[in-house]
């Protein structure tokens, strides 16, 4: 497959030209993007050290008050602009974050017109921030409730939505009046650049949104989160760091948003829709390729369905076409480094010794790139390191059981309750199992549960807070009560 004609803004040569900090761009290198599907070095950007994030955190502060004494109906007309500059580029988009991130073009493109959802959405919400009046039960005073913007945000975002882990971030942030400092992950900083250039076309004043890429990311993460201007962190990663940041940001009592890891089960009783619950199970497991913290990572499947609902899953995961991501053909992109591979590989492989049996799949592919090919596993054993760690792939073990209870059980085995996925004809059961599930989000005969106007985030140890929503910009923001006599 040839390389696509790069113009515009699917061009990773425009977005390498350096630090986007105070609406100025620091020319610098030092970081190699590479192209998962190849192998190729695409770019190289900045790797911003300690005193570069000090001046990002000066230019948000220097844009803070003037950005929170903007009228709310103008902060909302530049999310607008911004959406409809996302979406007239939205190729040009979607081929960039193939080309840097590897998932299959499909899917980039239904990330771009997410991600570019949450300044439509927020656009909106910027103008209805919400205040509270009345008066006191014993009659004493009046009580005013208005929320105020919470301050300068640092946002550090994950390699796997490149533009939508930002954009859920960015846009409740600059509605509810903060500046912010944008720290992208160093494999998928491109887009994030690319965000910023958009940015500014939409009107976003200098200083406002600041961008840089590190590869020391605690150092520089620690730094800012250890200056007092920074009043607010919102992270979305693996657990393990964001219990690090949080250690880091409860030195200075930051507040903090945490969307972190998730083991989502995917609960098929046998009285399902089996055509609608395979449907849902490639959706659910397979955007991204696998490389998403809501990605089934467990099949549950009762008895009486279950040797056809596996029988139906291999069928469809072996005939998906595995090939670059900018490759209009395929459906399953590359894992974004070999280290992925490598994980990956070491779950079937220890899943398959212990009892597991592949049904198809289960061997890395020849290079160049990361492929791994979709995967079912059957009969695993529910006590293997693959029911228990985050999967991040095209891989699919599917657990067989008998009861309702024994299904709660099972899912609930976790330390993590981000989402689940559940699937029965008969929504009274649907919703007495779902109020036994400890997640944060449920699917009920869905495998796509994201949407900018819904509260994402999860309980247990995949976070804390919510994104998106009408509750999403009170994270970035803080009641302030008056007591009132008159």
């Amino acid at each position: 497959m040839a390389y696509p004609t790069l113009t515009g803004y699917a061009d990773p040569s425009l977005h390498a030209r350096g630090l986007y900090i105070g609406g100025t761009w620091r020319e610098g290198a030092g970081i190699p993007v590479m192209n998962p599907s190849t192998g190729d070095v695409l770019a190289e950007v900045p790797d911003a050290g300690i005193a570069d994030a000090m001046q990002a955190l000066d230019a948000a502060q220097a844009a803070a008050q003037g950005w929170r004494a903007t009228p709310a109906r103008q902060r909302s007309e530049i999310l607008r602009r911004w959406f409809q500059l996302m979406t007239d580029h939205a190729e040009e988009l979607a081929t960039l974050i193939s080309l840097e991130n590897g998932k299959a073009l499909p899917d980039a493109r239904g990330e771009v017109a997410y991600a570019a959802e949450f300044f439509r959405w927020y656009a909106e919400e910027a103008t209805r921030i919400p205040g509270e009046y009345r008066r006191t039960p014993s009659g004493s005073h009046n009580i005013l409730v208005e929320h105020e913007p919470i301050g300068i945000a640092l946002l550090i975002t994950p390699w796997n939505f490149p533009a939508a882990m930002a954009t859920r971030k960015i846009a409740p942030a600059l509605a509810a009046g903060c500046t912010v400092v944008l720290k992208p992950a160093s494999e998928t900083p491109l887009t994030a650049y690319a965000m910023a250039r958009l940015g500014e076309e939409a009107g976003v004043p200098p200083g406002v949104v600041n961008v840089l890429t590190t590869q020391q990311p605690a150092e520089v993460s620690n730094a800012m989160l250890a200056d007092p201007r920074v009043r607010k962190l919102s992270f979305t990663g693996s657990t393990a760091v964001g219990r690090t940041l949080l250690a880091e940001a409860a030195r200075r009592v930051v507040n903090c948003s945490m969307e972190l890891g998730g083991n989502a089960p995917f609960i098929v009783l046998d009285d399902a829709d089996l055509d609608a619950a395979l449907d849902g199970a490639m959706v659910a497991k397979m955007r991204n390729a696998g490389e998403a913290c809501t990605a089934a990572n467990r099949f549950y499947v009762q008895a009486g369905i279950h040797d056809d609902f596996v029988q139906g899953l291999t069928a469809r995961m072996a005939a998906l076409r595995v090939g670059a991501g900018y490759d209009p053909a395929t459906q399953c992109g590359p894992m974004i480094t070999r280290r992925a591979i490598e994980k990956i590989d070491h779950l079937v492989s220890t899943a398959a010794r212990q009892g597991a049996r592949v049904t198809t799949g289960g061997t890395p592919l020849p290079g160049p790139g990361y492929f791994y090919p979709p995967t079912v596993l059957a009969h695993v054993p529910p006590g293997t390191a693959i029911a228990r760690e985050e999967i991040f792939g095209p891989v699919a073990p599917v657990y067989r059981f008998e009861t309702e209870d024994e299904a709660v059980r099972l899912a609930n085995d976790t330390e993590y309750g981000l989402a689940a996925y559940l699937y029965t004809r008969d929504l009274q059961r649907a919703l007495r199992v779902g109020k036994r599930l400890e997640t944060g989000m449920l699917g009920i005969n869905r495998g796509l549960m994201s949407d900018p106007a819904a509260p994402f985030g999860g309980v247990k140890q995949s976070g804390l807070g919510r994104e998106g929503g009408v509750t999403g910009i009170l994270e970035f923001m803080e009641p302030k009560y008056y007591a009132v006599e008159f």
